[in-house]
């Protein structure tokens, strides 16, 4: 399970290093956070 959510987040930082140069990187920043918070709350949710 902790391998699948670091391979998340290297994937979604790596797509947050490539949208910053074509895209606004303050945007992507944005709905990367949201993600991971989503994410957090999951994970939470079913060990709680």
């Amino acid at each position: 399970m902790l391998w699948t959510i670091a391979v998340i987040l290297i994937v979604l930082w790596v797509l947050g290093l490539v949208s910053s140069y074509t895209m606004g990187g303050l945007i992507h920043v944005l709905l990367v956070i949201a993600v991971i918070v989503v994410l957090v709350n999951i994970i939470s949710g079913r060990r709680g």
